[in-house]
């Protein structure tokens, strides 16, 4: 069986490697990150099943003798937060390939589910593609579609994208290990392209539609920062909305706001400052 070394991160990191895992690929090495004191961990370690398996792993920079070293056939990411060097992508003679959750080209980048729940999307997926010099830009291997309903979060529709990664790593994995994982090229014509998000992107802009206001606050509601706004000099998170369609009756709930277009009820909100 293939040797690999994975670059993993994150519960998609470890829904594939336990794929790896099962289907008998000697993993050699794991590269994996160091997890930021700030930010809410919700997710699955990959250090845990690294530890579990006796497999050595590393939090530093990759360097291209220690991958080299590794005499990997193939290279796996999933979900790793950092660009790969080409020079270290180009060891494994069977390829490198990256697990992306978007269904490619469309959602290059960063905060993919995020961005596309914002963008009230109703659809999206993940990806298995051919690592190349710009990323997200490889050969496509395979896809597997995930629907985003009406009211879902980011993390309802993440829910549905751990298991789809590993059912599209296993549809794939043979013809990768024989060397018959060509792809199809993408076709840049129709890519998009979406950038890292930082908790102040929650702010919520009361000009804009209903529908868009309730697609941030489902963008990035628990476990994510969260959309928020201020009143009387306070801060309020908004956590959880609903789009009234109907006109407001005496036995509507209280808590609505008029948005630029569009009603808007409140439904879960926090204090904060």
């Amino acid at each position: 069986m293939a040797d690999a070394v994975v670059f993993a991160y994150s519960s998609v990191g470890c829904e594939c490697l336990s794929v790896l895992l099962r289907h008998g690929v000697n993993v050699k090495l794991i590269y994996t990150h160091e997890d930021d004191p700030n930010e809410e961990h919700w997710f699955k370690s990959v250090r845990e099943i690294a530890v579990k398996n006796n497999i050595p792993f590393r939090t530093d920079t990759p360097e291209f003798s220690v991958v080299k070293d590794a005499a990997p056939d193939v290279i796996f990411s999933f979900y790793y937060r950092s660009m790969i060097p080409m020079d270290i992508l180009n060891i494994a003679p069977l390829g490198a390939f990256n697990m992306h959750g978007s269904l490619l080209p469309r959602y290059r980048g960063r905060a993919c589910v995020n961005w596309a729940v914002l963008n009230g999307e109703t659809e999206t997926g993940v990806t298995l593609h051919h690592m190349a010099a710009r990323a997200d830009a490889g050969n496509i291997v395979g896809q597997e579609a995930v629907s985003i309903g009406p009211d879902e979060t980011a993390h309802d529709v993440f829910l549905k994208i751990i298991p789809a990664s590993g059912r599209l790593l296993e549809r794939c994995l043979n013809d990768i290990l024989s060397g018959n994982a060509e792809g199809t090229k993408q076709d840049d014509s129709t890519a998009t392209k979406f950038g890292r998000r930082t908790p102040a992107d929650g702010i919520i802009d009361w000009s804009k539609s209903a529908a868009e206001i309730h697609n941030l606050v489902r963008a990035v509601a628990k476990p994510f920062p969260g959309a928020f706004t201020f009143h009387d000099g306070h801060k309020i998170m908004i956590w959880k909305t609903k789009l009234i369609h109907d006109n407001i009756t005496q036995n509507t709930p209280a808590f609505i706001v008029k948005t630029g277009d569009g009603l808007i009820e409140i439904l879960e909100w926090e204090i904060v400052s």
